[in-house]
């Protein structure tokens, strides 16, 4: 378990800033992560790498000379928001354009688009691309929704010495997609790992049992197997990864092969060294040249006791890459040069959270309403507070059990945003748009993503002049719908938060069409968001980390779908407390 930490929604930050005390030879910080210590030569392509802390070394670790220029670093085993994801790749810019990449997660891919976007939108060539490794996450036919694993290793080193060696933006990305296309990874488990603070781990493996196929964030296997020997452990994930070759390479035999073997926490190196042994001696035997083979611990998930297997079959092309020198505060390899004349300068250790601090005033009418919408996320906070736990649990049983930590950040920063915009006088619109953005860069992860989207839907509804009707409230929250929907994916039936968003929206504005005060139209449409998120309890996943383990999760609500029925519930309390419908 976790033995060593002090506030727990605070180890991320304090994870990180130790790891830049102890390698300032190798990277600084800014907000959002880190970046090279020596910055981006002048006309280089930038490699920014990122994801949720409790990796490590994946992702900070990883920054350095031959290999990424900057990490975006996320709470527990959530992404980084969009905001810190731009601000790593602003300081680490150098004139030629931002690769942004990442493991393919729900809460990543939204991130990192949007970081992208408002990149692109500021005159930084960006593009971005997801690792798709992990060959137990989906079928061959549906690589696409395969989650990135330690294959995120030799995908980042290809595309990062592309960069080294002066290719331009799209050349690096398409190594990368190549790369990928020729990396395949599986992994196996003993035990869950225990997030900072929790008293069990997030899931747990019978006595003599072994889980198989599991993710990197905590997620049980896919299935079980009777504990195996450390030879047929080796056997069990060679072949499993024989069976699946890349297109391009119809026999093992003959080919050549980067081979990881990575340690997810607990089994140390003696351990991963009996279980190399006989992948080596397997790989050999099915004619395949290992090439500078890496065993370790690479991509970790706190202290979970498991090993996975990457083979990346290299060709012309990628096999000088992975073989390429870098220096980099967890992976070493040949003689790096010194840092180019011209390097790009420094960038400072933090950048502002937005470029203008400014509030606009709002009316009279809209800055009582801002006062309501202040108290309402005031409620959020503390009910997000009291059930964090809970959250964690529900969200463990078929993922990776971070949702309350999540959830309790993003709500306590748009609680605190939205008191200090409306103490300076801004109206109801400003003061939700500033607690979206708060919640969205503290949470991280998918839900930080589109509680962002949903707050800023109903403040764009609200605005900043005229006191809002229940019918504008009621509009507000149906939009909110519609972006998440768009934003996220999902539709109703897929055990999503969505599958509570769509009633609720309907009820409240089916209610206030009525007639109904807003209190009493709320009052009705929370109620439908507890019974349909009491129903999710009897879907199937069919998005996020939950959908490889659809069964595990039947019986049991979805996290973020529970979640939203508490809040809507709380802000009914203001509301009915609240005399005027404002």
């Amino acid at each position: 378990m976790t033995r060593l930490f002090n506030d727990p929604a605070d180890f991320a930050d304090e994870a990180l800033a130790g790891f830049v005390a102890a390698h300032r030879r190798w990277v600084r910080p800014v907000t959002g992560g880190v970046v090279r210590a020596a910055g981006t030569p002048a006309g280089q392509v930038a490699v920014v790498i990122g994801g949720g802390s409790g990796h490590y070394p994946a992702f900070s670790g990883l920054v350095g000379a031959g290999l990424a220029h900057g990490a975006a670093v996320g709470n527990v085993f959530a992404s980084p928001s969009a905001q810190q994801i731009r601000s790593v790749a602003k300081a680490a810019h150098g004139g030629a354009g931002v690769l942004l990449m990442y493991g393919n997660y729900a809460g990543d891919v939204l991130h990192f688009g949007q970081a992208a976007d408002r990149l692109n939108a500021e005159g930084v060539p960006t593009a971005t691309f997801a690792v798709t490794d992990d060959i137990s996450s989906a079928p061959a036919d549906q690589a696409a929704k395969r989650r990135g694993i330690a294959g995120d290793l030799p995908v980042f080193k290809a595309a990062a010495a592309a960069a080294e060696a002066g290719q331009p933006l799209a050349e690096v990305a398409r190594i990368a997609a190549h790369a990928n296309a020729r990396t395949r990874s599986f992994g196996i488990a003993f035990s869950g790992c225990t997030l900072p603070g929790a008293d069990e781990p997030l899931f747990t493996v019978p006595a003599g049992r072994m889980a198989v196929g599991l993710g990197i964030h905590g997620e049980p296997g896919i299935g079980e197997a009777v504990l195996p020997t450390a030879d047929e452990a080796a056997e069990l994930l060679v072949a499993g990864l024989l069976k699946e070759l890349p297109d391009g390479v119809t026999a093992p035999a003959g080919n050549r092969a980067a081979v990881i073997l990575n340690g997810l926490g607990s089994v140390k190196y003696e351990e991963l060294f009996v279980v190399y042994r006989r992948v080596a001696e397997l790989l050999q035997e099915a004619g395949v040249t290992v090439v500078e083979p890496e065993v370790g611990e690479l991509v970790t998930s706190f202290d979970m006791a498991g090993v996975s297997l990457t083979l990346t079959w290299l060709d012309a092309q990628l096999e000088p890459l992975w073989t390429a020198p870098a220096d980099t505060p967890a992976l070493r390899k040949g003689a790096v040069a010194p840092a180019a004349a011209g390097t790009a300068a420094a960038a400072p250790e933090s950048m502002p959270e937005t470029e203008d601090d400014a509030l606009p005033q709002g009316t009279a009418a809209s800055r009582e309403t801002a006062v309501t919408a202040a108290a309402a996320l005031r409620a959020v906070a503390a009910t997000v507070a009291e059930h964090a736990e809970e959250l964690g649990r529900i969200d463990a049983v078929a993922g990776d059990g971070d949702h309350g930590i999540g959830m309790l950040r993003g709500a306590t920063a748009a609680d605190a945003a939205a008191r200090d915009a409306a103490e300076r006088g801004a109206g109801a619109g400003t003061v939700l748009h500033r607690a979206a953005d708060a919640w969205a860069d503290r949470a991280g992860g998918t839900s930080g993503a589109l509680w962002g989207t949903i707050l800023h839907a109903v403040g764009d509804a609200l605005g900043d002049e005229e006191r809002p009707t229940a019918a504008t409230v009621a509009a507000g929250v149906t939009r909110a719908g519609e972006e998440v929907r768009r934003v996220g994916g999902a539709r109703v039936g897929d055990k999503t938060m969505v599958d509570v968003l769509v009633p609720f929206a309907d009820t409240l504005a089916a209610a206030t069409g009525a007639g109904d005060r807003l209190a009493a139209a709320w009052d009705r449409a929370a109620g439908a968001a507890g019974e349909a998120a009491a129903a999710t309890a009897d879907l199937l996943p069919q998005m996020g980390r939950a959908r490889p383990h659809a069964e595990k999760s039947l019986g049991t609500p979805d996290a973020g779908a529970h979640s939203l029925a508490l809040i809507v519930r709380a802000v009914h309390g203001v509301l009915s407390d609240t005399t005027e419908e404002h």
